[in-house]
């Protein structure tokens, strides 16, 4: 059973053993400026945003699927990381390779702030890739409003045509088992001397919202950060229910 929620700013002592597993989701983003799919009530131009974030709605309207894109790489033009961001950031510098993050955002603003640990579950908003091709996702700042969309510069040159898409996980599309395989080897090394901190997650979304329960099957501690009690609060050891800029500075403080 979880610890009554906490309103107070805690902090988190850590040990030379430590390691630190950080879930990171929409919450620390949003106080960026990042817009969340909440905040635009599920919809975009009247289309489900599930339409424009589909495989088949990228094969059935692919100027549509780039137009929202588009849109949203638009509008990180003048985002910047936050206080959040930058504490994790100067943790993994503390911790090295006792760190990593997970994040179920697409913004980049991880990088952004210094990060390097950085397992991006959903993709990347600012790289593209090929739909044909084996050539690796590359960063693409572009916005594609020309109502043509963006073919591939060496499918072209190989005398093939061939259309780029988002290097964003889709609805409907599998989590790269690499990541994945990479999170549990974590969990294993940290075993009781793992901490996972979840920030700003809903705990809805799978495989992100189980991360607490691999944490607690190896005996690791386990907090959740957030404005409002996520779905899965209940199976933290400690809920802390304030914003993401000012917990997360504080709630690791004193790390070692």
């Amino acid at each position: 059973m979880s610890t009554p929620a906490s309103t107070s700013l805690p902090t988190l002592a850590l040990t030379e053993r430590s390691h630190v597993l950080v879930l990171t989701g929409a919450g620390i983003s949003a106080e960026s400026g990042v817009p969340t799919f909440r905040a635009i009530g599920g919809l975009w131009e009247g289309n489900r945003v599930e339409d424009v974030a589909s495989p088949a709605g990228f094969v059935r309207d692919p100027l549509l699927v780039w137009r929202f894109y588009s849109e949203r790489r638009a509008g990180l033009a003048d985002v910047a990381p936050n206080a959040a961001h930058r504490a994790l950031a100067a943790l993994e510098a503390r911790l090295g390779e006792r760190f990593l993050l997970v994040t179920q955002n697409v913004d980049g603003l991880h990088v952004g702030a210094g990060s390097a640990r950085v397992i991006e579950l959903h993709g990347n908003l600012m790289q593209s890739r090929c739909t044909v091709c084996d050539r690796p996702p590359f960063e693409d700042r572009q916005v594609y409003r020309a109502g043509v969309a963006p073919m591939c510069g060496r499918c072209k040159a190989a005398g093939r045509d061939a259309v780029l898409r988002p290097h964003i996980v889709w609805f409907g599309e599998a989590i790269d088992g690499e990541h994945l395989a990479r999170i549990e080897r974590f969990v294993r090394a940290g075993g009781r001397d793992l901490v996972f901190v979840a920030i700003g997650t809903s705990g809805v979304v799978y495989p992100a919202a189980a991360l607490v329960d691999a944490a607690r099957s190896v005996g690791g501690r386990t907090w959740l950060v957030n404005a409002e009690r996520s779905d899965n609060a209940d199976r933290f050891d400690h809920v802390v229910l304030e914003r993401a800029g000012a917990a997360v500075p504080a709630l690791f403080a004193a790390a070692a």
